[in-house]
């Protein structure tokens, strides 16, 4: 065989071969790397809870199932709109015996909100879903699921809708990673929901019979005693597959870690979150109570008043990131007395890239009152030579 002829045929097989092999690649090997994050799930997000700023992200706003994940926005709503979670209530029978996973409710139980709420995150109980939902909507689930919307739409979240107060799968029952991430940043705000997700075990009564119901959390990253773990939620059903969602606190810093349709959840959300503690870390931008600069008073005591913020603001950043960090000052010129303390002046801007990233008021220190007679005098005295 010409020389010529046998290497341009071992180059044309060797390209075949490879081509062929393309197309037989695992799906786990189809992973796409974030900054050294090797993932595998179809959606995922890490935010900083605080700033809402994205540190890491992967088809953060595909329309996915969301599984158990939804009872986050299902407890949020409960806190929200219940007075007192020790009041013991009778729960509605209609929560009884539904499919999935249950903290097994029996007919004409008495319990408190707090307990079905324990018995919603730690065990994912369904069941317990519908009773705060019958609960929370007076009788009528379909208000409570509403109310879950509004709070949706109240968080301007695009890529969320709920069917169900528990997340089995259903047709317009879907959210993305960076809502659920969004939803559980402003759930963590709330003292009893951090309270309730990052408890390992608790114990909760049976009315029926006297006993007590034993419940551990699934989240296995608090149960692993992960540094700064706060724990959350997870979910599964046939559709969404294995859904995380985890909150992590470290040197005042608070990270929300989401994974939708993920094979190994616990997993990939601990390197996730590694990697971004790792990266970033939380930066002092504007301190709280700052003085900003004086504004001239006409007709004044004085003929100045000094101005301040109350608002502190810190932002995640990288290495070298914080140059990228612009202030702005927006202060009115000039103010006629009298002035009261805590008259808003004016507004301080920060800008991340050239991005608003945060706006802060900005405020007077002090009363200032008007020239008194003598003052005007001699003003006028002074005026005249």
């Amino acid at each position: 065989m010409d020389k010529k002829l046998f290497t341009f045929t071992i180059i044309f097989l060797l390209a075949v071969i490879t081509f062929a092999s393309s197309l037989f690649i695992p799906k786990t090997e189809q992973c796409i790397s974030l900054q050294g994050t090797s993932l595998s799930a179809k959606s995922a997000v890490v935010i900083e809870a605080k700033s809402g700023r994205v540190l890491l992200e992967q088809n953060k706003d595909e329309r996915l199932a969301m599984a158990s994940t939804t009872k986050i926005m299902t407890a949020l709503v409960a806190l929200e709109n219940t007075k007192d979670l020790d009041e013991i209530f009778a729960t509605d029978n209609r929560a009884v015996g539904i499919e999935g996973t249950s903290i097994y409710l029996k007919k004409d139980e008495h319990l408190s909100m707090r307990h079905l709420l324990l018995g919603l995150m730690l065990s994912s109980g369904n069941d317990a879903s519908l009773a705060i939902g019958y609960k929370v909507g007076n009788g009528d689930i379909n208000k409570f699921v509403e109310l879950m919307n509004q709070k949706a739409a109240e968080l301007n979240l695009h890529n969320t809708h709920f069917d169900n107060t528990h997340g089995l799968d259903s047709q317009t029952h879907y959210t993305s990673a960076y809502d659920l991430a969004i939803i559980t940043a402003k759930a963590m705000e709330n003292k009893d929901f951090r309270e309730i997700v990052k408890t390992k075990f608790a114990q909760i009564p049976n009315s029926k019979n006297g006993e007590s119901r034993f419940l551990r959390n699934k989240h296995k990253l608090l149960q692993s005693n992960m540094d700064g773990c706060e724990g959350v939620k997870t979910g599964f059903t046939d559709n969404a597959r294995r859904c995380c969602v985890t909150s992590c606190m470290r040197d005042g810093m608070r990270l929300i870690a989401v994974v939708l349709n993920c094979q190994d959840m616990f997993e990939e959300s601990r390197k996730m979150l590694e990697s971004c503690f790792e990266l970033y870390s939380n930066q002092t931008i504007l301190e709280a109570n700052k003085y900003i600069d004086s504004v001239k008073v006409e007709n004044g005591a004085v003929d100045s008043v000094k101005t301040y913020t109350k608002t502190p603001f810190n932002y995640p950043l990288k290495a070298g990131e914080l140059e990228k960090i612009n202030t702005k000052v927006v202060l009115k010129n000039i103010l006629t007395a009298p002035v009261k303390k805590d008259e808003e002046v004016g507004e301080f801007k920060i800008y991340f890239e050239n991005n608003l990233i945060f706006v802060s008021k900005i405020y007077t220190m002090e009363d200032i009152e008007t020239k008194d007679f003598g003052q005007k005098l001699k003003d006028i005295v002074d005026n005249w030579y």
